[in-house]
C-alpha cells in the first residue's frame, strides 16, 4: 500500500513524471501547466478555474513535501508540480489562445529562473512543500501581470 501511495505522490509531484525528463524538467513542467490551463479553460468558468488553482496549490504543497522525503532530496529538480501550478497561475484571467499561452510561458520561465524578490527570499528561506511551491507561485503572479501588460501592448500596436 505504501508503494502505491508513494507512486501516486510522485506521479502528481513530478507532473505526471515529466520531472524525470533529463533536460530542463522545469520547462516541461511549465508546458504541462500551460496545457492543463488550456484544457481547463475549455470547460471551466473563471471561478472554477480559480478554485482549481487553489486546490492544486494545496495538493501540490502537500505532494511536494512528501516527494522531498520519498526522493531524499530538498527541492529536487524532479518535483515540477510547482512549475505546473505557477504556469497555471500565470495564465489565470488570460485568454488561452496561442499568443496568450506563448507570452505567458515565456514570462513565467523568465521569472521562475530569475526569481525576483520576494521569490528569491522564499526560495532561500522557506523549506518543505510550501517553499517548493511558493517561489513559483510568486513568479507566476509577476508573470501574470507582465503577460497582461504585454498582451495589452500587443493589441494596442497590432494592425
Amino acid at each position: 500500500m505504501k508503494k502505491t501511495y508513494n507512486a501516486v505522490i510522485l506521479f502528481f509531484a513530478t507532473g505526471m513524471f515529466v520531472g524525470y525528463v533529463p533536460l530542463a524538467p522545469g520547462t516541461f513542467g511549465s508546458i504541462v501547466g500551460a496545457a492543463l490551463y488550456w484544457a481547463a479553460s475549455m470547460c471551466l468558468g473563471v471561478y472554477q478555474s480559480l478554485a482549481l488553482f487553489g486546490v492544486m496549490l494545496l495538493a501540490g504543497t502537500y505532494a511536494a513535501g512528501r516527494a522531498e522525503k520519498i526522493l531524499g532530496e530538498q527541492d529536487s529538480s524532479r518535483i515540477v508540480i510547482d512549475e505546473v501550478v505557477g504556469m497555471y497561475g500565470t495564465m489565470l484571467f488570460i485568454r488561452p489562445d496561442l499568443t496568450g499561452l506563448l507570452i505567458g510561458f515565456l514570462c513565467f520561465r523568465a521569472f521562475d529562473i530569475v526569481k525576483p524578490y520576494p521569490a528569491s527570499y522564499v526560495d532561500r528561506n522557506v523549506h518543505g512543500g510550501l517553499g517548493v511551491m511558493l517561489d513559483d507561485v510568486i513568479a507566476g503572479i509577476f508573470a501574470n501581470v507582465t503577460t497582461h501588460v504585454l498582451i495589452f501592448l500587443y493589441l494596442l500596436v497590432r494592425p
